[in-house]
């Protein structure tokens, strides 16, 4: 964790109090916790509640600190597709993230978390295309 604790924590993001949970040393939500209490500027945490702690091995609000690979931008699966096959992938893709949303993850402004990574790689094997398509770039980062 410690190549990534510069990473800045989203705004409102839930934090877990229990330090000696198990899993406590490698849980965001325990990491996140450690960071904004002692931070000088935070005024506000939006905590877990307590009872929905398991404080076990099966808490199902674990979020694992091991950074995971983000795929960032996908310009140039266009031009390895057909025109049709790439229509309808733009399709598929703009009526599951909307216009905008669609072009900001396509230019790579906007990185891709590994289920929307899968989530494309399917779309492209719906709309026939058969040869393996990278995406743009990729970027190792907390999955917060």
């Amino acid at each position: 964790m410690q190549k990534y604790k510069n990473d800045i924590i989203p705004a409102g993001y839930t934090v877990c109090q229990f330090s000696d949970c198990p899993k406590a040393k490698s849980c965001l939500l325990q990491i996140a916790y450690e960071r904004l209490i002692d931070d000088e500027d935070e005024e506000c945490l939006h905590l877990l509640k307590p009872r929905f702690c398991s404080k076990d091995e099966h808490c199902k609000y674990y979020r694992d600190s091991k950074p995971v690979m983000f795929a960032k931008g996908f310009t140039n699966f266009q031009n390895k597709m057909y025109p049709h096959q790439y229509e309808e992938f733009m399709m598929i893709l703009r009526a599951k993230f909307g216009r905008n949303p669609y072009f900001l993850r396509r230019r790579g402004e906007r990185l891709l978390p590994p289920e929307e990574q899968k989530f494309i790689l399917d779309t492209l094997k719906q709309v026939g295309v058969t040869q393996e398509m990278k995406f743009d770039a990729y970027e190792e980062k907390i999955y917060w």
